[in-house]
């Protein structure tokens, strides 16, 4: 609620603040959700309310915190877009909003709070994507994000209904103590079915993730960046919670199934990255390969599994946003978001050639970055999956894993070679940077070695957190 209420506190500053110093009410919100994030989320304490159908757990407060730094990140971001966009004030007060339906999903125990949490998120997103509303493709992937998400939402409302019809239970804890019982009812598992086909759209998995390209080229550089992170991270606290909690009875028995989705998912990303030349539009297949490697957590049916994928969304995190800064930086003064406009970085900014290199070694899983030990510990968990449970099934999806990176390396070392060897441009001028854009710079390439490096500290929390799931 202090973050909604900070929402509109911004867009009723915007009534009296000069137009020339509306960025820095972001500046404002990051300072607000910093002390947030400090003093209301510092207590490990947990609790329930609404009849349990919200529940602070160790696993809320781990996507509390990620999903409040997501935001600060984004907000810097933002700021420094703030020369494209109409009304600076209102996109703020729109990340926030879109933050607020985060931090409930992250606390979400029941099929009310998970539907009504994700449809406050999409529910914004739809008005950030189309938000520069005198640009054509941000209009036209606005449209396509409302038509496939409602699809989505009505799937999922479906398969709560369903749910409920067969079982009379709504809250995950209680369904969980039915869930057996049911295990057979058709009619049931097709409402679980559907409901995963409500997530799988939200974290842009096969086949639900058609979305994700033109949307991510399409909307502003800074919804992409928060599409890219906070959204998905949402979708995959929902998935955890649902799985694990809800009907972990029905998730034992459906391995394959999450084997088979996941390995697709990993190749169909990295295979159709392979031609593209719009950067945006490369990272959105890259995000769909991702959320195939986050899988691998969620096929192995282990705690270990499920650790690794907070683990990697926190490096995940620090990567994705990096890369969006320096386009943001980069790319704005300029009507195409094709790869070439990276040629010759490394001399009109060195920092933010640095910055977008460290972001694409670590998303292509190289040591000793955050992304190599976040994809070491999922396969490692599907490895021991695959020793616990005789599964030969997982041996394959390690070998389409490690497929996938191999082929990305040839599209993320792509945006290297444009930055460093390309001679495409003729364009040399040094590229001023503020200091809150070098601050953010180098909050991410901290990250990015601080997890690579010394994963410790994270990967306890991660372990605590998943305690509170099923298996």
């Amino acid at each position: 609620m202090l973050v909604i209420g900070l929402g509109l506190v911004l867009m009723l500053a915007d009534l009296f603040v000069p137009a020339e110093r509306r960025r820095f009410l972001g500046y404002a919100a990051i300072a607000a959700l910093g002390v947030l994030l400090v003093t209301c989320l510092g207590d490990a304490g947990t609790g329930q309310a609404f009849n349990g159908a919200f529940i602070n757990d160790g696993l809320a407060l781990y996507f509390k915190r990620f999903f409040l730094v997501a935001a600060m990140l984004v907000l810097f971001i933002a700021a420094e877009f703030a020369d494209r966009l109409v009304a600076v004030a209102e996109y703020y007060s729109l990340i926030l909003f879109a933050l607020a339906g985060m931090l409930f999903a992250a606390s979400a125990n029941d099929f009310a709070m998970l539907f009504v949490s994700i449809e406050l998120i999409t529910i914004t997103f739809y008005v950030l994507v189309s938000f520069q509303r005198g640009k054509l493709t941000s209009l036209e992937a606005g449209v396509k994000y409302l038509i496939l998400g409602a699809l989505s939402s009505a799937f999922m409302i479906f398969g709560i209904a369903l749910i409920w019809g067969t079982t009379g239970k709504l809250n995950f804890t209680e369904l969980a103590a039915v869930a057996s019982q049911f295990a057979a009812d058709k009619v049931f598992l097709l409402g679980v079915l559907l409901v995963l086909v409500g997530l799988g759209f939200k974290i842009a998995a096969f086949p639900f993730q058609i979305w994700a390209p033109d949307v991510y080229q399409g909307a502003p550089t800074p919804t992409t960046a928060f599409l890219a992170v906070g959204s998905k991270a949402a979708g995959f606290v929902l998935l955890l919670r649902v799985l694990f909690t809800a009907v972990p009875a029905v998730t034992a028995h459906w391995a394959n199934l999450l084997i088979v989705i996941s390995g697709i998912t990993i190749l169909y990303g990295n295979l159709c990255a392979l031609p593209q030349r719009n950067l945006k539009r490369l990272l959105g297949y890259s995000s769909i390969s991702h959320a195939g490697y986050l899988l691998l957590g969620v096929a192995a049916l282990n705690a270990s599994g499920q650790a690794a994928i907070l683990y990697y969304l926190a490096g995940y995190l620090f990567t994705v946003l990096a890369a969006f800064l320096v386009i943001a930086l980069v790319l704005r003064q300029l009507d195409t978001e094709d790869i070439s406009g990276l040629a010759g970085l490394n001399q009109r900014s060195p920092l933010l050639a640095a910055t977008m290199t460290i972001s694409m070694v670590s998303l292509a899983g190289i040591p000793p970055l955050a992304g190599f030990f976040g994809k070491f510990l999922l396969l490692k968990s599907v490895v021991e999956a695959a020793q616990t449970t005789g599964n030969h099934g997982y041996y394959c999806l390690v070998f389409t894993a490690l497929a996938g990176v191999v082929i990305s390396l040839y599209y993320y070392f792509g945006v290297i070679k444009a930055m460093y060897w390309s001679r495409e441009t003729k364009d040399f001028s040094a590229i001023e940077l503020s200091a809150p854009a070098m601050v953010t710079a180098w909050i991410c390439i901290a990250g990015m070695f601080w997890l690579g490096l010394f994963p410790n500290t994270l990967l306890t929390l991660a372990n605590a957190a998943v305690g509170a799931l099923k298996l």
